[in-house]
């Protein structure tokens, strides 16, 4: 009974709710918009209750477990960011009404954009883009267009390292621009011959993600920049792991011209399933004026106002970006301050080390740049020894069976069998070893029983499915004989 679909349940002349009396007539519902096949079910108010809260149960989420998604940042959402989030001077607006209405609304915007320019050491801020992604794009969009103004409209290709977020290239490609890939050393830093190699007079600007896919801090991010900005290109930082190192390094110091941040990963707010997210995107001075319009300016007067750059891209984003994902994100910096964010990076990059050294030490997995310390995650791989028939994909169902999520894996695509673990800052040593006990016993098995990982997971609602089928093969909708 706990697995059947709502239609099985159905039964005629059960009534689940009980409608008021219409007060306006009666439209009938066209008949080209009902399946004929498939009627409406007939339940009773607690069968529908029950059934939504049995699919609830089976949920994992970051409130109800270890979510180590390397890449992905899930960590903990404080609760008072929901309470924040939901207060009536922010639920209760409309983003056309007049700015004298909305102006508790717009200083906290205001503010925001100034945060997050202090905290990377850039000059201004758009809040319009919707997803980090889309604030990559963003970025490129402003970098072409000021290479444009520069008298520079020729170049037309993005350097982009192969440690970099994968989003990257695609951002890259939407713009019209090429992508020409530069390959890590090995230590895992940009390497910096090739990097030379392909600077030339075509270039708009390099993307880089730092700390890298690798969990790693580019050791000679400071000499890349140099480089590109002596070739006339602009710099990129893909702000995605900002959360290693809030409070401890601005990018903008470093020589980074343009970044995108990720609310919802650096700052707390919830994300997965394809969203909420909310992407800003700071630049330095000079390219301020092509920052997607409006922006919030404050006027001589006092009062909070849209402001247009001169030479703006235009809208990415309807209206002003993801407003309630900003007032979350808004709450966590305020709680935190300077001090407790850069608390927040290092107990981060402790936990990520502290995983690291303890898996090195136990010996089940390797992990390629175990001779440096990592930042707020780092890249193992699932090749264990005397299990040579065992894969990451192995690994990861299994941990379904210990209640745990799996890793973000075969990510980075440079790290053969990747296993990208990210503990994030919010996670008890007490969590961390236990997790780190779950893949011990899973080498254990992995030698001893290799069939228990090939069959896993064992105890989730859902066995394991043909991934490669279901992708080739989909079946989207029910289609009648």
């Amino acid at each position: 009974m706990a697995d059947d679909f709502i239609y099985e349940l159905s039964s005629p002349g059960r009534v689940g709710v009980a409608l008021p009396d219409s007060d306006v007539p009666e439209t009938p519902i066209p008949a080209d918009t009902l399946r004929p096949e498939l009627p409406l079910p007939e339940l009773s108010e607690v069968d529908v209750v029950r059934h939504y809260v049995r699919l609830s149960t089976k949920n994992y989420g970051v409130d109800t477990g270890f979510y180590p998604l390397g890449s992905c940042t899930m960590k903990y959402n404080p609760k008072i960011n929901e309470q924040t989030a939901r207060l009536p001077g922010f639920t209760n607006i409309h983003p056309l009404q007049d700015p004298v209405t909305v102006q508790g609304a717009m200083q906290l915007l205001y503010e925001m954009q100034d945060m997050l320019a202090e905290i990377s050491g850039l000059d201004a801020v758009t809040l319009q883009p919707s997803a980090g992604a889309q604030g990559e794009f963003t970025g490129v969009l402003i970098m072409r267009k000021a290479q444009i103004a520069r008298g520079q409209g020729h170049r037309d290709k993005i350097l982009i390292p192969d440690s970099a977020h994968g989003t990257n290239p695609a951002s890259t490609a939407m713009s019209g621009l090429h992508v020409v890939e530069i390959a890590s050393d090995a230590d895992g830093n940009v390497d910096i011959e090739q990097l030379k190699a392909h600077l030339d007079d075509t270039v708009v600007g390099l993307m880089i993600t730092n700390p890298s896919t690798l969990g790693l801090f580019d050791q000679n991010i400071v000499e890349v920049c140099r480089l590109v900005h002596e070739a006339g290109g602009l710099v990129y930082g893909d702000g995605a792991n900002l959360n290693a190192i809030m409070g401890i390094v601005r990018p903008g110091d470093l020589g980074i011209d343009v970044m995108h941040f990720n609310l919802h990963k650096t700052f707390s707010t919830p994300h997965g399933g394809g969203g909420p997210g909310s992407g800003p995107v700071g630049v330095v001075a000079e390219l301020a004026p092509f920052l997607p319009a409006p922006v919030v300016g404050l006027s001589a007067e006092g009062e909070y106002e849209w402001v247009w750059p001169a030479q703006s891209i235009g809208r990415v984003r309807s209206f002003h970006g993801n407003f309630g994902v900003i007032v979350r994100a808004y709450t966590y910096i305020r709680m935190h301050g300077a001090v407790g964010l850069r608390r927040v990076s290092e107990d981060a990059v402790l936990n990520a080390n502290y995983m690291q050294a303890r898996l090195l030490e136990l010996g089940d997995y390797p992990v390629p740049h175990g001779d440096r310390y990592c930042m707020h995650e780092f890249v193992a791989q699932g090749k264990i020894a005397g299990a040579e028939g065992i894969h990451t994909l192995d690994i990861a169902k299994r941990l379904i069976d210990f209640d745990y999520h799996p890793p973000t894996i075969y990510f980075p695509l440079i790290v053969p069998e990747a296993l990208m673990i990210e503990p994030t800052e919010t996670e008890s040593k007490e969590t961390l070893d236990g997790f780190i006990a779950a893949l011990t016993q899973i080498a254990d098995e992995a030698r001893s029983d290799p069939e228990l990982l090939h069959t896993a997971p064992h105890h989730a609602p859902t066995r394991r499915l043909d991934e490669v089928r279901a992708a080739r093969q989909p079946i989207l909708a029910k289609t009648s004989a």
